[in-house]
């Protein structure tokens, strides 16, 4: 079995030597790319399992390579930036990215932020009691990881399938903000509701009839979510 296949993108040679060692210490397969051109061309080539990508870069910056790199692959991408503001945190999210660290950041932040995101490739199938489930135009095969709207096929990113998941599989129920937030990135995301707002308004853009006047994942404030699943 192969080692995880980590590629990092970063203009400066000194970081990319870094993060590269302490990647490697840590028991990762670690390809490296100096400008977003060169990290599209490994991604199509090596095929990595999670890129870290920094958002400042030359000729192609970070956030111009996600958008891109989300026409053709779902990889798992970090966002790294000496941007730290929300602005520029709820950008990338709302690009596809699973997790964002602001510069400077302790290099074994990076790692638990990278075993955060293994732990969520393969979720428990525990909690499943459902194998298809239907709602008005909406309907959603477990089994073969398919949602449909209409009967026309709705591409999910890994993580808005989760999260589709985790609320169809408990319809009805209040589901906690750290509850999905713990159950989804893990236990040290638990207080990051803003990363579960951003992937939520994501989700309702692509299951609900109207995203702005949600029918099927309602918000209570302050507090979660609840999916409406009548016939469930």
């Amino acid at each position: 079995m192969r080692q995880f296949r980590v590629l990092v993108v970063d203009d400066e040679q000194r970081i990319l030597n870094f993060l590269s060692s302490k990647l490697k210490a840590s028991g990762y397969e670690v390809s490296t790319a100096s400008n977003g051109v060169e990290a599209l061309e490994q991604v199509q080539a090596l095929e990595p399992d999670l890129v870290v990508l920094d958002i400042l870069m030359p000729q192609k910056d970070g956030l111009e390579t996600l958008k891109e790199l989300r026409t053709f692959s779902p990889v798992p991408t970090i966002i790294l930036s000496a941007k730290g503001t929300n602005a520029d945190k709820v950008k990338g999210l709302s690009l596809g990215a699973d997790d964002y660290l602001a510069k400077p950041f302790s290099p074994d932040e990076l790692v638990a932020r990278i075993e955060a995101v293994r732990r969520r490739l393969a979720p428990s199938e525990k909690r499943k009691t459902y194998d298809h489930l239907s709602v008005g135009k909406l309907t959603i095969d477990f089994k073969r990881r398919l949602v449909l709207m209409k009967g026309r096929d709705i591409r999910l990113t890994r993580i808005e399938w989760l999260l589709l998941s985790e609320l169809a599989q408990n319809a009805g129920k209040l589901m906690l903000y750290s509850e999905l937030l713990t159950r989804i990135w893990g236990p040290e995301y638990r207080d990051d509701v803003q990363i579960l707002r951003t992937w939520i308004s994501r989700l309702r853009e692509k299951i609900e009839i109207e995203p702005d006047s949600p029918k099927l994942i309602r918000t209570i404030p302050k507090t979660g979510y609840i999916m409406d699943l009548p016939s469930a």
